[in-house]
């Protein structure tokens, strides 16, 4: 299956995708090098144009932008962390599926990983122009395709999917922040003097 019919397939008919995905390896070499490293660079390279080349307008003060240098390195090292948050959070689909009814299989879970991001990266396009940024919020259907993911490829009870969801969403947000709060630290937007 191609990029853009797997794209396609999770966004529009994840019902229907899931199983499919179900039945394919789960290699990590694979999915990180044809899906992550592909979808993730969206966010990066849009955030980098929109941050560096359009700029922010900030009413009484014009347009202000991230110097280039330092927003490369934001790109850069926002795309590597993608990598290491997509791991992670499969880790914890994978440590946290007793506990919910369902089975370990980290192949699984990193499968469930990296397709329910799909909408987060593909909203990344919003980037480009600081004042949609907002509209990065149609992202969370990648919360509906974890929900949706759970039982088919971790094989939890329906009725405990929605708890099993809200527990690695919380867990990946905190993650999200911590990684947030250090990339931001190392890369502080410039303030107006």
């Amino acid at each position: 299956m191609t990029l853009i019919d797997r794209v396609k397939n999770i966004i529009v008919s994840p019902k229907t995708e899931w199983p499919a995905i179900d039945r394919e390896p789960g290699d990590t070499a694979f999915l990180f090098k044809n899906y992550v490293a592909i979808l993730a660079a969206i966010p990066a390279i849009c955030g980098f144009i929109g941050g560096s080349i359009v700029g922010y307008s900030i009413p009484g003060m014009g347009t202000v932008r991230m110097p280039v240098a330092s927003g490369l390195a934001n790109a850069l090292i926002g795309y590597l962390l993608t990598f290491v948050i997509v791991y992670v959070v499969a880790l914890i689909v994978d440590a946290l599926a007793p506990t919910f009814g369902g089975r370990k299989n980290f192949p699984s879970a990193l499968k469930l990983a990296v397709y329910s991001y799909t909408p987060a990266w593909l909203c990344g396009i919003f980037f480009l122009i600081p004042g949609l940024r907002f509209l990065t919020i149609l992202g969370l259907y990648g919360l509906y395709l974890l929900w949706l993911g759970l039982p088919v490829l971790m094989k939890s009870p329906q009725e405990r999917s929605l708890l099993y969801a809200a527990a690695i969403v919380v867990c990946a947000i905190v993650i999200g922040i911590v990684l947030g709060l250090i990339q931001g630290a190392l890369f502080a937007f410039p303030r107006m003097s």
